[in-house]
């Protein structure tokens, strides 16, 4: 079973495949050498995917960050740069009592004519002693979502007896029949099996409170995004917008709330593009949908409480495992649609939860999202995640009301299930050509000038 505390984490933009997981790897494998000693030299050679779009990715700076010893949750997103001068002008870091020499112009290699065997973002760290001798080595693996897998294996299986286990939608919905629990009812059981109801209920609301802020502070800020595209913020002009339209009673039309709702997308994926905090949901570059559905509910829907948005988060935890661990979350692996479409499936399943409908009208809605995902292609431009990234995931959160909207409308009978389309999910994926999975080779990537 895959925790909301595993796929909702509280992060740094740009990106959780790119960012937070090489990240994580580094402060890893920190860890791993102060435990050995006797380590003088570090060095890391990042390949694939990694390698093609990591510069603007923000890919180096997190292994240095990692290195450093810091993590995503709690690296301060103001101090980045900072931490990154100290360490160009010493040229190593502090592990334990020693200090480590680490260039980052130097050891930090992007070896993009190579890839490692068991997944397009691969890292080999390495640590050398003082005479230079190799002493230890470690490959390591960013699968999406900020996940990372070393030397090709998973952690130790977790000694948790999952209550309510299922590997499925077909097991989720026969699930609820059998033991007349609601989808979210089913997941919180899970959460409760790994940590008391007080901390999954405080966890829950952090991971809430995190996307909200996130909106906020996207609304205050302006000027342009970090990279050379010379993207401008959007969201706190079309927020200017929305308001003084409300101010001056002007009448607001049907549609009206489609601005809304991609503003508050806008706001989280511009905060994501300038390396602001973020929650990835399930991924950084699909960071917007889940939020901006969630501040949907919160504005614009009937009685909002803590516990709505603890079922909504429950519920989007139960699709989005079910993606994750039966296709991919990672747009290097499958594509947007494995990021975008699993954000916009697990939003629309949520909503309509939390709107009252029942198991089959939540599958039926997460179904229905991820299909209209189905083919999308992960193509930056630049390598950055602003072009197509930032309005895909507007049109996401759009496409997750509708979505379940149609669902709540419906009886839950249909003819394509949520396992069948995250099949196709999967299976489109591998027929991708590697251009089209953020290698930045093909698509909008090639057909628009960068500069």
């Amino acid at each position: 079973m895959i925790s909301a505390f595993d796929l909702f984490k509280i992060g740094i933009g740009p990106s959780s495949s790119h960012t937070v997981g090489p990240m994580i790897a580094a402060r890893n494998f920190r860890i791993r050498a102060a435990k050995r000693g006797g380590v003088a030299r570090l060095r890391v050679e990042i390949f694939g995917s990694l390698a093609w779009t990591g510069k603007g990715h923000g890919t180096d700076i997190a292994l240095c960050l990692g290195f450093l010893g810091h993590e995503p949750a709690t690296v301060d997103p103001d101090q980045v740069e900072a931490h990154m001068a100290a360490l160009r002008s010493a040229n190593s870091v502090q592990i334990g009592p020693a200090r480590v020499a680490f260039d980052p112009a130097v050891d930090v290699i992007f070896e993009m004519k190579e890839l490692l065997p068991l997944h397009t973002n691969g890292m080999r760290f390495r640590a050398y002693d003082a005479a230079g001798a190799l002493v230890d080595e470690q490959i390591a693996y960013s699968i999406g979502g900020g996940f990372v897998v070393s030397d090709g294996s998973t952690a130790a299986e977790c000694a948790v007896v999952w209550p309510q286990p299922f590997a499925s939608g077909e097991e989720l919905l026969k699930l609820c029949k059998t033991t007349g629990l609601s989808i979210p009812e089913l997941q919180l059981a899970n959460e409760c099996a790994a940590r008391p109801r007080a901390q999954v209920e405080a966890g829950l609301d952090a991971i809430a409170d995190a996307m909200f802020d996130c909106i906020e502070r996207g609304l205050k800020q302006e000027g342009m995004l970090p990279g050379g595209l010379k993207v401008r913020r959007r969201a706190r002009r079309l927020h200017e917008t929305l308001q003084q339209r409300a101010t001056l009673n002007q009448g607001r039309m049907p549609h009206e709330i489609v601005d809304w709702v991609s503003l508050f997308a806008l706001a989280v994926n511009e905060e994501n593009a300038s390396g602001g905090r973020v929650v990835t949901a399930p991924t950084n570059g699909a960071a917007g949908i889940v939020p901006a559905v969630l501040r949907y509910l919160r504005d614009f829907g009937p009685d909002w409480s803590r516990e709505r948005c603890r079922e909504f988060l429950l519920t989007a935890t139960a699709i989005g495992g079910l993606i994750k661990r039966r296709a991919s979350i990672s747009g290097a692996e499958v594509g947007c649609q494995g990021e975008v479409g699993s954000a916009a499936a697990m939003a629309a399943a949520a909503l309509t939860s939390a709107l009252g409908g029942s198991p089959e009208q939540i599958e039926n809605a997460a179904e229905i999202a991820m299909e209209h995902h189905l083919g999308m292609t992960c193509d930056p431009i630049g390598g950055l995640v602003q072009i197509p990234c930032i309005e895909r995931n507007a049109f996401g959160a759009n496409k997750a009301i509708v979505a379940a909207s149609l669902s709540l409308r419906g009886d839950g009978i249909h003819r394509v299930t949520l396992d069948e389309v995250i099949e196709t999910m999967r299976q489109t994926g591998a027929d991708m050509q590697a251009k089209y999975k953020e290698t930045s080779q093909g698509g909008l990537a090639v057909a628009v000038a960068a500069c």
